[in-house]
C-alpha cells in the first residue's frame, strides 16, 4: 500500500515494454524511443492504442453480428451487435479524450487539460445509456410478439469468436490500464468483461430456441439491455464524481501524511487538500506543525524539500502551510489532552489541532480546529456546549471555546 518512491497515478514502468506479448510488441512500434520517451507521452500514447484497438475490434464484432442477426431475426443477437457498436463510439471519444488531455497548460487553463479524460467517460455513459434503452423497447416488442430464432453454425462461430474477443480485449485494457493506472481504461476492460458475459447470455438463448420450443430470445434481449443501461448508469457516475470533486484516494492520502509525518522536525500535520484536475495533475495543500523555537529559515528550507519530493515521488504539487506550536507550556499540553478526552467520549473519530489558548481576567478562550466524521454534520452546536460544559464543570474557572470544524476528508 505505501509505494513509497512511486507517483500513484503515473507510474510507468517503460521496462515492461522489453518483456514479451502482443501489447508490448504493438507499444514498441508506436514507441520507438521508449526508454526516453516522457510519461506524459507513455500515457497518452497507452490511451490512444486502446483506443484504436477497441475501434477495430469491435466495429468487426458489430458487422459479423448485425448479418448474423439479421439472417437468424435474432433481437438478442441485434441487441449484441448494438452493444459492440456502442463499444466502437466509446473507443473513439477515449482516443479523442486522450488526444485532448495531452494538450498542455495554457494561459487559459494553467492547470492542463487532463480532465478531457473524465470528460469522455461521461460521454460514453451517455451514449451507452441511450441505446440501453432503445434496445429495452426492441426487446419488450419481441417479448410482446415472438418470432422464430433461425440458429445456424455460423452464428455459433460468430458469438464464440466475439466471446473469445472480448476476453483478449479485458486482458489488453487491463494491461494497458494498470501500465498507466488509468480509470477509463480499467472501466473499458470492466466493459469488454461484461461482454463475455452478455454474448454468453445471447449464444445460450439462440441454443435454447434451436433444441427446445422456449422463445427466449426477446427475453435475453432485454436482459442484455438493462445491463447495458446498469453499466452506463455506473460508468456515469464514476466519471461524473471527479468532476464534481470527490475527496482524494484515501491511500495518496495515506502516501502524503504518512511521508510529510516522517519528516525532520515534523510535529504534526492537517488539512490536506487535494484537487484533481485529471489523471496526472493534482495539487494539494497541507499545514504542518513545528516548534515555535525552531529556525524559521531552517523550518523553511525543510518545507521545501517536502513539497519536492512529494512532487517528485508522488505526482502533487504540494504547498505546505507552516504552523509554529508551542510546545513548552505545561498547561497547555494540559488542556489540549482534556479536551481531546472528553471529544473522544463522543466520538473516537474526532480530533484536534491549531490549539490556543488565550488567557483573561474573567475567562480563558480555547481555540483550536476539531477534525470530524461526516455524520456529525449539524451537530457542530451540540458538540460544542457540551464540549464547554464539560470543562466548566471541572471547575477549575471559565472556559469559552472558538472552534473552526473540519470535516474529516480534510484529515
Amino acid at each position: 500500500m505505501k509505494q513509497n518512491n512511486q507517483n500513484l497515478d503515473q507510474q510507468i514502468d517503460n521496462s515492461s515494454l522489453e518483456k514479451d506479448g502482443i501489447t508490448n510488441y504493438i507499444l514498441r512500434l508506436m514507441l520507438k524511443n521508449s526508454r526516453d520517451i516522457q510519461k506524459s507521452q507513455m500515457r497518452s500514447a497507452v490511451g490512444k492504442l486502446s483506443g484504436l484497438v477497441g475501434i477495430v475490434c469491435n466495429l468487426l464484432l458489430a458487422g459479423g453480428k448485425f448479418v448474423v442477426g439479421f439472417l437468424s431475426g435474432s433481437v438478442s443477437i441485434t441487441a449484441d451487435a448494438l452493444n459492440n457498436l456502442s463499444d466502437a463510439a466509446s473507443s473513439i471519444v477515449t482516443l479523442i479524450g486522450f488526444k485532448l488531455a495531452e494538450r498542455p497548460a495554457d494561459a487559459d487553463h494553467p492547470y492542463g487539460h487532463a480532465r478531457y479524460e473524465y470528460l469522455s467517460g461521461l460521454a460514453v455513459a451517455v451514449m451507452i445509456i441511450v441505446i440501453g434503452f432503445e434496445l429495452a423497447k426492441s426487446s419488450v416488442g419481441k417479448i410482446l410478439n415472438p418470432t422464430a430464432v433461425e440458429f445456424s453454425f455460423l452464428t455459433a462461430c460468430v458469438l464464440f469468436g466475439s466471446i473469445l474477443v472480448k476476453i483478449w480485449l479485458f486482458l489488453f485494457n487491463s494491461k494497458m490500464g494498470k501500465m498507466i493506472h488509468s480509470t477509463t481504461l480499467i472501466a473499458t476492460a470492466a466493459d469488454s468483461r461484461n461482454d463475455v458475459i452478455t454474448t454468453s447470455a445471447v449464444l445460450t438463448a439462440a441454443v435454447v430456441e434451436y433444441f427446445t420450443t422456449w422463445q427466449i430470445d426477446g427475453f435475453m434481449g432485454l436482459a442484455v439491455a438493462l445491463f447495458i443501461l446498469y453499466s452506463g448508469i455506473d460508468l456515469a457516475k464514476e466519471t461524473i464524481s471527479p468532476l464534481l470533486g470527490e475527496g482524494a484516494n484515501p491511500e495518496l492520502q495515506e502516501l502524503i501524511t504518512d511521508y510529510i509525518s516522517s519528516c525532520p522536525k515534523v510535529l504534526g500535520c492537517h488539512d490536506l487538500m487535494v484537487h484533481d484536475y485529471g489523471p496526472g495533475k493534482r495539487f494539494a495543500s497541507i499545514h504542518v506543525e513545528m516548534d515555535k523555537d525552531e529556525n524559521p529559515l531552517v523550518c523553511h528550507d525543510l518545507i521545501d524539500d517536502m513539497e519536492r519530493e512529494c512532487l517528485k515521488n508522488h505526482g502533487v504539487h504540494l504547498v505546505i502551510h507552516y504552523d509554529p506550536v508551542v510546545t513548552n507550556n505545561p498547561e497547555l499540553e494540559r488542556l489540549y489532552h482534556l479536551v481531546t478526552a472528553i471529544l473522544k467520549v463522543k466520538d473516537e473519530r474526532m480530533s484536534i489541532h491549531d490549539f490556543r489558548m488565550v488567557p483573561g481576567t474573567e475567562h480563558t478562550n480555547l481555540i483550536f480546529d476539531i477534525t470530524f466524521p461526516a455524520e456529525l454534520r449539524g451537530q457542530e452546536n451540540t458538540i460544542k456546549s457540551a464540549l464547554e460544559k464539560a470543562l466548566n464543570d471541572l471547575g477549575e474557572g471559565t472556559y469559552y471555546t472558538v472552534i473552526t470544524f473540519d470535516p474529516v476528508a480534510f484529515k
